[in-house]
């Protein structure tokens, strides 16, 4: 006698012929078979290489051009063009894939305790005078606005943004960037409406004033010790406690 399995299944979608036109364009691009500057064919020859209809071709483009991939003009006679590769089409997508429902805040403020925390360590080694004084200027800031909430927490992302400059590595200044963004939105007005904002706001000036010791010393595990444990002991409250053991592999 077979036994019926009680396993739910979903009904699959099948791939749709734009998204396999827009698989091989940005593979030709990922290659270099297709170069920035260049163009696609025109509507017409594309329907026919493809062997597709003109709205299959134009969801294909207009999927290219909101990730970035491509410009394209209508009746353009000269085509798609394909656009290099820059942070702001980057961050564009990390920030789509950062605000997805299927991330969780205890994932991300765990990336963004590897992140900084390898930022800071970074920084504290290939630092220049020219980082350091920006740093300075950014500490200072937020230690003179202390009664002005926007313009502390405006100082406070400079000096971040410096630090991440300051390692030289492109993908952290703009992952580092989305990230801290979209945390923040998902964790809003802890210290914008807090009782003791006052007091929140001068331990992050201490704390602030002990990473920048510790990069002037050149000193990177201690730099990046301080930036996970800031992290930690700002967010953890707000992640589950089930799910915080994450964040506390994390801490030295």
């Amino acid at each position: 006698m077979k036994v019926k399995t009680t396993m739910e299944f979903e009904p699959v979608s099948p791939v749709r012929a734009y998204e396999r036109i827009v698989e091989q364009i940005e593979q030709a691009v990922l290659t270099g078979r297709l170069r920035p500057g260049e163009r696609l064919p025109g509507e017409r020859d594309l329907m026919a290489r493809f062997g597709v209809s003109r709205s299959t071709i134009r969801e294909a483009l207009r999927v290219l051009q909101a990730g970035g991939v491509i410009r394209s003009r209508p009746g353009d006679p000269r085509g798609p063009e394909v656009l290099a590769a820059s942070p702001a089409s980057l961050e564009k997508s990390l920030d789509r894939l950062a605000r997805a429902e299927t991330l969780g805040l205890a994932e991300l403020v765990q990336f963004r305790m590897v992140l900084e925390g390898s930022a800071y360590r970074l920084a504290a080694e290939l630092r220049a005078e020219d980082d350091l004084s920006e740093m300075r200027a950014a500490l200072e800031a937020m230690a003179s606005s202390l009664d002005d909430y926007e313009s502390f927490s405006r100082a406070d992302v400079e000096f971040h943004d410096v630090v991440a400059r300051a390692g030289r590595n492109s993908l952290i200044v703009v992952c580092g960037k989305v990230v801290r963004g979209v945390v923040l939105d998902l964790i809003s007005g802890k210290l914008e409406h807090a009782a003791d904002r006052l007091a929140l706001m001068q331990a992050s000036v201490a704390h602030h004033r002990e990473v920048l010791r510790a990069v002037e010393d050149g000193d990177g595990p201690l730099a990046a010790r301080l930036a996970r444990r800031a992290l930690y002991d700002y967010y953890a409250e707000y992640v589950r406690a089930g799910e915080r053991v994450v964040l506390e592999h994390l801490l030295d």
